[in-house]
């Protein structure tokens, strides 16, 4: 039974993934043995085989053991997770941090498209986005990597937009962030923004897109294709 990357793979297990990369194994297989890594970590060789073996359970590394030591290789989880490391040394040490998260194109319920073209709202997007967003939402279904990614942006500064009330109702205030859109196929559109309410109860999996133009058409986008969506700080 698999053991999810989660609940297995600490920070010690991602040093081991991270010295495997460096030796080649996000090329292709390459060959250690338990004692050689052990030194490189300074601990036992049973503290070196353990961490190999929740790496695999945690399918975030391939192994083959040969009498003389094992071949193994970085997956694609493996290098997920290895570039979510590197996207957080990013934050601490890059003076304009991004947040990259990807998923796939789901249909919405339509609400999106109500709350947008409301006039409260079109009115603040104007000022403060530049654009009235057309009337509708992408919406986007995040792998899981990136659902725990998604907290990194807290530490960017968001474009507010305040709540307002009508002669019916009021409505809730919620931040937008600069995001930049990209399909599987190449396309890019540069000028969308993510959109919350500011106090969500949203599920964390699901992320709303914002632009002047329907996305859908603009990248050709459909169900179930892939889009990478990078998130950064006000502009």
């Amino acid at each position: 039974m698999s053991v999810s990357a989660e609940s297995a793979v600490g920070h010690d297990e991602l040093a081991v993934l991270k010295l495997l990369a460096l030796e080649g194994g996000l090329e292709g297989d390459v060959k250690i043995s338990c004692s050689r890594l052990a030194d490189r970590l300074e601990a036992s060789n049973q503290t070196a085989s353990r961490r190999l073996q929740r790496l695999e359970a945690s399918d975030l590394l391939e192994r083959d053991t040969v009498s003389d030591g094992q071949w193994v290789a970085v997956t694609d989880a493996g290098e997920r997770a290895l570039h979510a490391e590197y996207e957080d040394y990013r934050r601490i040490f890059e003076a304009d941090p991004e947040v990259e998260l990807e998923g796939t194109v789901t249909s919405g319920m339509g609400e999106g498209r109500h709350y947008i073209s409301l006039s409260g709202y079109k009115r603040q997007f104007a000022e403060r986005l530049g654009y009235e967003p057309f009337p509708g939402t992408l919406n986007v279904d995040l792998r899981e990597d990136s659902v725990r990614r998604r907290s990194a942006m807290a530490s960017l500064e968001p474009v507010s937009i305040d709540g307002w009330e009508d002669e019916d109702r009021t409505y809730g205030p919620a931040v937008c962030h600069p995001a930049t859109v990209e399909s599987a196929d190449g396309g890019r559109y540069e000028e969308a923004h993510i959109i919350a309410p500011e106090r969500t109860h949203h599920d964390e999996d699901q992320l709303e897109v914002i632009a002047p133009e329907k996305l859908r058409e603009t990248l050709a986008l459909e169900d179930g294709d892939r889009v990478t969506v990078t998130v950064g700080d006000r502009r």
